[in-house]
């Protein structure tokens, strides 16, 4: 596509931008992705400011640079480089993205999933739906994203809109019907998902989360919010009733709703639910449709997460009984409540729980499971909120029997200090100190008795450790069944 055409949908400030037309080879906000025939996009970050690699872009080949504001590289320009002026970058770039791309959601249905907790199971619950009724899905998300064959590893939950609509593009090329895609509280707020038309969206819960970056629990409400208040009259929402912050969003979209819950009166319910260490039963009661549920998925966060991904696909039309088989046939999402498996007299769980709603969930689910204590291995990540530490803390040594506190993701900062912070707001004395991630798994099990359950939190599937100047490869499950090993269990 021609720059001149292309530059239409961002509305540039000045009359006549282009020093000279071309056919643009490709969009990029990062100077070193840039090649010949580039549009750059300078966007002035939390950290860095693209406009200090105005110069670095037009080396590898950039023609035009979109920008906010003019500095010292953009009076420098070349006479055959445009500048053009606009007077939102980031909404700029998404905007070009999706014109470079051909607006791909308008062929693919796109489900965005959103909330604190949840998403990544539910996204991979609609998947097994989407193929049990007989359509194919790709899936953007924590973990991964994935279509057809294609893995390709996640940097981020929701990647940059020139990604985004890469992969839709790529998608809609291979006959992709369904895109499910995991939205962050990020993501809405940098404008990464400008211009996708979401055909559905769910809402699974609102905990304190981000406030490193949202400063106020408000503010993170509002950035997901967008995702509701931008669906179209055609689309519709998915709801958790029970969540007080559903009513809100009721009021602030125009699309359909469909409501589920356990505890107040929702269009999609469940009801007798039955807890046990290999499965959870619950009675669906839905418009038309009463019948019994068996997940292997264990806990009451995953009778919300069935819920949420059952009520989205009777709104979207898929029979009741693929539904019933592909919640009672799916068995495991990597690194969410997965269990290690060795032949032992204790159990052992890990888990992606990284805030205090997550923690408060899963302890209490495997309580509902528990013959004896629960043990914690538990951190808290560097760089991020740093108020919700003390709460982490109060709340894991508040329903565990035994806590042992160790290192997360530090990044740059003193694992302990994090520490420290974490021990604000613990008021019992049933917990240690272990810095060593891995000496902290080691110790939790070989304290394990028979009957115990051991809870390893808050990395889940990740398989690396971010530290101050290096990452370093680490996975709590193998390195739990390292040790397993070396105890003879």
């Amino acid at each position: 596509m021609q720059l001149r055409q292309l530059i239409k949908s961002i509305k540039p400030l000045g009359s006549n931008p282009v020093a000279s037309d071309f056919e643009v080879r490709g969009i990029s906000c990062n100077s070193k992705n840039v090649g010949r025939n580039f549009i750059f996009v300078a966007i002035k970050g939390n950290r860095q400011d693209g406009n200090t690699f105005i110069d670095e872009a037009m080396q590898r080949g950039a023609r035009a640079v979109v920008a906010q504001s003019p500095n010292r590289s953009i009076t420098r320009l070349p006479k055959e480089v445009s500048f053009i002026k606009v007077k939102d970058a980031r909404g700029a770039l998404a905007n070009l993205a999706l014109g470079f791309y051909g607006d791909p959601s308008a062929k693919v249905k796109v489900l965005g999933i959103t909330g604190t907790n949840g998403k990544t199971t539910i996204a991979y619950l609609v998947e097994a739906l989407i193929k049990e009724a007989g359509f194919s899905s790709g899936v953007i998300g924590t973990i991964n994203y994935r279509f057809k064959d294609k893995i390709i590893p996640s940097k981020n939950t929701t990647p940059g809109p020139v990604d985004l609509q890469s992969m839709l593009a790529e998608m809609k090329k291979n006959g992709i019907d369904y895109a499910v895609m995991e939205v962050s509280s990020h993501a809405l707020d940098q404008d990464r998902t400008l211009g996708i038309n979401f055909s559905s969206a769910i809402f699974t819960n609102l905990t304190q989360d981000h406030l490193d970056y949202h400063k106020t629990l408000q503010r993170y409400f509002l950035a997901k919010a967008k995702l509701f208040k931008d669906l179209r009259p055609g689309s519709f929402a998915v709801l958790n009733n029970d969540d007080k912050y559903a009513r809100k969003l009721k009021k602030m979209t125009r699309a359909r709703i469909i409501t589920y819950g356990i505890d107040n009166d929702s269009i999609v319910m469940a009801k007798d639910i039955r807890y046990s260490v290999n499965c959870t039963e619950f009675l669906l009661k839905a418009p038309g449709n009463q019948m019994n549920f068996k997940t292997q998925l264990i806990g009451k966060h995953n009778v919300y997460n069935a819920l949420s991904a059952i009520a989205w696909a009777i709104k979207e039309g898929i029979d009741i009984k693929a539904i019933k088989s592909a919640v009672e046939n799916f068995s495991l999402v990597p690194g969410r409540l997965e269990r290690v498996e060795f032949a032992g007299d204790f159990a052992v769980f890990v888990d992606y729980a990284h805030t205090e709603d997550a923690l408060k969930n899963i302890i209490q689910a495997l309580r509902h499971l528990a013959r004896n204590r629960i043990i914690v291995v538990f951190g808290c990540g560097g760089e991020r909120d740093k108020t919700k530490r003390p709460k982490m803390g109060k709340v894991v040594t508040e329903l565990a029997d035994y806590a042992i506190i160790t290192s997360d993701n530090p990044r740059s900062e003193d694992p302990l200090e994090i520490i420290r912070d974490v021990k604000k707001g613990i008021r019992k004395k049933n917990y240690s100190v272990m810095p060593e991630r891995r000496e902290a798994i080691k110790k939790s099990l070989s304290l394990a008795e028979p009957g115990d359950i051991v809870l390893l939190a808050g990395k889940g599937h990740e398989n690396y450790q971010i530290l101050k100047d290096r990452t370093v490869r680490f996975d709590d499950k193998e390195i739990a069944v390292e040790c397993l090993k070396s105890m003879n269990c």
